[in-house]
């Protein structure tokens, strides 16, 4: 499950750190200082995605745990 949850985290990691770069870009008082919110952002969504992606992969598994195939 730890191969499915990598490649999961790749895409959803690269989907989220644009999701939070274009907030940063989309606020006024974000965008004031973008030089310095857009790498905390893009930090901000990668870290995100790395639970998310575990849950998505359990999913994907139907919810066995740690089989190995």
């Amino acid at each position: 499950m730890f191969k499915v949850s990598v490649l999961v985290w790749i895409m959803l990691g690269t989907v989220l750190a644009g999701v939070s770069l274009i907030v940063v870009l989309m606020v006024p008082s974000f965008a004031a200082d973008a030089i310095r919110n857009i790498p905390y952002a893009v930090a901000v969504g990668f870290a995100l995605a790395m639970p998310l992606s575990y849950l998505v992969a359990r999913q994907i598994r139907g919810g066995q745990g740690l089989r190995n195939v």
